[in-house]
């Protein structure tokens, strides 16, 4: 189960730190109230982290024997993918590509619902808004391939903890660390994160 926590845990926090969902909070945190707008993301980030184990677990009824190469194969192929992701940006700060999806996303959700500033409606927005940039993502995917394989409780822990600490992080000091994070950095940590959980997991495999 420690194993489990570790993973779900280093795994997502590296992962979401500087990622769309971080950028939403803090443009969010921005306009709204902080505590408003962690409720809203941690609600979403919980609640997508809970459904990935639910299908983790789903997916572990298969062969074992299949579900650990998956497994394995998963946490290489993120790592090396973000390793040569990560290569090939420039050294700066973070992605102004993605920082701009962020605002848009936020932009396009107050313009459907520019009255809904109330302390529900900010909730509300901030939910949809994570969960929608989450769903698809290398860390949901990422949850589902830990589920599979290891302790659902663990995962579920580590994730939503890693989750929380990047959500605190971003409507604390969002707009000035932002500019601080190396998208790069960040990038080949967790490529190196990825491989190293893939090598445990072939390891403990045998």
């Amino acid at each position: 189960m420690l194993s489990a926590f570790t993973a779900g845990l280093l795994l997502i926090t590296v992962s979401e730190l500087g990622d769309k969902t971080f950028f939403i909070a803090a443009i969010m945190s921005m306009k709204h109230s902080r505590r408003l707008v962690f409720a809203g993301a941690i609600a979403a980030l919980a609640a997508m982290t809970i459904l990935s184990v639910a299908v983790g677990q789903a997916v572990s009824l298969l062969p074992k024997s299949f579900i650990h190469h998956a497994e394995i194969a998963l946490l290489f192929g993120f790592g090396v993918k973000l390793l040569y992701d990560g290569y090939r940006m420039p050294a700066s700060t973070c992605s102004t590509e993605v920082v701009e999806e962020a605002k848009t996303a936020v932009e396009v959700a107050d313009t459907l619902s520019p009255k809904k500033n109330n302390y529900l409606g900010v909730i509300l927005q901030t939910f949809v808004l994570t969960f929608m940039a989450e769903w698809g993502d290398r860390t949901q995917i990422a949850t589902i391939a830990l589920a599979s394989g290891n302790n659902p409780i663990g995962v579920t822990t580590g994730a939503i903890l890693g989750h929380a600490i990047c959500a605190a992080i971003a409507v604390i000091g969002g707009r000035m660390i932002a500019g601080r994070i190396s998208e790069r950095t960040v990038t080949l940590v967790g490529g190196f994160l990825f491989l190293l959980f893939g090598v445990l997991a072939a390891v403990e495999g045998k």
